[in-house]
């Protein structure tokens, strides 16, 4: 007597329930009710004659056997996502902090429609772990320090060079003319990188020989790095920010590197789709990258305090 086979359906439904840990919010992602997911669960049990789920007030935990299962349908559905995606790709989407699409890539996406002007590219705004075919990703900008998807295509774009800056009117009132001068200014930060004054120092070589140190810490924390770039511009402080994060703002004034700056401890690296990595567009996308990246690199206003 042939063994039942549960439905496709069922297994895609458990599938969600086992990666949301949720039936409504598997059921928010199908488009379906919550019943209608519970039903599809219990004949999936029913079927196998097992549980795979142990419900609680606030979660629904796979058992054992159900996270067996759930691992194996999860590569399954994303093995089936990329050969259609394959078939019907999907639009250009590239992955990128808010910050550096507002402060970085925005301001040159003129060059790039320019170039490829038939290309369409969209954002998709985030700057940690990524799954390319949930999340409907073509490529992502990432700093070194984030683990990449096991089977993302990794391309090294840029090491990210870090100084200090504040507003003219700032450095006027608060003059820095040598990294001891930092410790009589108010120094800012974001929440997403407390540790970036730090790295400034060993990265810059400090302190020198024969100097006692200088604890830097900062006294204000902001959330993303484009509210941080803002308040130093305001002149509330002196903010270690990236480089390539403040081009147009020492470009246009608003902003001053007293410091200039080094080569930090982290780089840039793209990752790309891999069953998309021979796609015309992202090809276009990922060579205009690396030589913006370059460019960039190639002008920067290094300096040792």
């Amino acid at each position: 007597m042939p063994t039942p086979r549960p439905s496709l359906n069922a297994l895609h439904t458990f599938e969600a329930v086992a990666r949301l840990r949720s039936m409504t919010l598997a059921a928010e992602e199908l488009c379906v009710t919550h019943g209608a997911v519970s039903r599809q669960i219990k004949t999936l049990e029913d079927t196998l004659g097992m549980a795979l789920l142990r419900r609680t007030a606030h979660a629904s935990e796979p058992t054992a056997e159900g996270l067996r299962l759930a691992e194996g349908l999860g590569a399954a559905f994303g093995i089936i996502d990329a050969s259609l995606e394959q078939l019907q790709p999907g639009p250009l989407t590239l992955s990128c902090s808010a910050s550096v699409l507002m402060h970085w890539l925005l301001p040159r996406m003129a060059r790039f429609h320019a170039r490829h002007p038939q290309t369409v590219l969209q954002f998709h705004m985030n700057y940690d772990q990524i799954d390319f075919i949930r999340d409907k990703v073509s490529v992502a900008i990432r700093s070194s320090v984030i683990a990449a998807p096991r089977d993302a295509l990794v391309r090294e774009l840029v090491t990210e060079c870090v100084g200090p800056v504040c507003s003219p009117d700032y450095l006027a009132t608060t003059p820095i003319h040598r990294s001891g001068d930092l410790a009589n200014a108010r120094l800012l930060a974001t929440r997403t990188r407390p540790e970036a004054w730090s790295d400034w120092q060993a990265a810059a070589g400090l302190p020198a020989a024969g100097t006692p140190p200088v604890p830097l810490s900062p006294q204000e924390s902001y959330e993303h790095f484009y509210l941080l770039i803002q308040a130093a511009a305001c002149g509330l402080g002196v903010a270690m920010v990236p480089q390539m994060l403040v081009q147009e703002e020492l470009r246009a004034g608003r902003l001053v590197a007293p410091l200039g700056f080094v080569p930090g401890p982290r780089h840039l690296q793209l990752w790309v789709a891999p069953h998309l990595g021979r796609r015309a567009d992202i090809l276009a996308l990922e060579k205009w990258l690396a030589q913006e990246m370059g460019e960039m690199a190639g002008t920067g206003d290094l300096a040792v305090p």
